[in-house]
């Protein structure tokens, strides 16, 4: 019975100093906190952009293509028909791509993908789409057949010309400043470490201590 007793003692201090042990010890089981998937939530409207001279063109721009588009599709008949395909190609190829971009500009959702230089971007897609908008209203105007949504589409293709080609020179001032900030910035960097490195070369005592 007293070997039972000195067991149970024994027993309930190897307990105590395995729990003293254990919480003086070092390495302690940390808990890290569960990081919440932000997911959805960081989206938010960018009125701003919205409101602006570049908002309200992107917007037109989208109004201007789908109308086109939709002035194309009501052509039953045509003779020649590549002239109207061609049309039909370029205004549902810049609704596509520039609603995708006025949802990525108004939404914020570019800042999500830092890598991708969206002003170059822009600036390609309204240049592009401008160009091809020109020469589909050129080619569907002289192969008008005097219908109502021949000469409708020709009238859209030239005012989506016109959005695009204003919001290209826009996108394109913008690209230009962003690059000539961004080679003011190097050219800073460079000339500071140029400076860094002829004071370590003027004071010899502190490539003394270094060493």
């Amino acid at each position: 019975m007293r070997a039972v007793e000195d067991m149970d003692g024994f027993e309930a201090e190897a307990s105590t100093a395995s729990m003293v042990s254990g919480a003086s010890s070092p390495y302690q089981p940390t808990t890290e906190p569960v990081r919440q998937n932000r997911g959805w939530r960081g989206i938010h409207c960018d009125v701003d952009y919205i409101r602006s001279l570049c908002g309200v063109l992107k917007c037109s721009q989208v109004v201007l293509a789908l109308l086109a588009f939709i002035c194309i599709e009501t052509i039953m008949e045509c003779s020649p028909c590549e002239g109207l395909y061609f049309f039909e190609f370029v205004s549902c190829s810049a609704f596509v791509v520039t609603g995708v971009l006025l949802l990525m500009f108004s939404l914020s959702l570019h800042e999500r993908v830092p890598h991708i230089n969206w002003i170059l971007t822009d600036l390609v897609n309204t240049g592009l789409s401008a160009l091809f908008f020109f020469i589909a209203s050129v080619i569907l105007a002289s192969l008008n057949h005097r219908s109502g949504a021949e000469i409708s589409a020709a009238v859209f293709g030239f005012l989506a010309t016109l959005s695009y080609s204003v919001n290209t020179y826009l996108a394109f001032r913008k690209w230009k400043s962003g690059s000539g900030s961004q080679n003011m910035r190097q050219s800073s960097d460079y000339m500071r470490a140029r400076s860094e490195s002829r004071d370590v070369d003027c004071r010899p005592e502190i490539q003394r201590l270094d060493a």
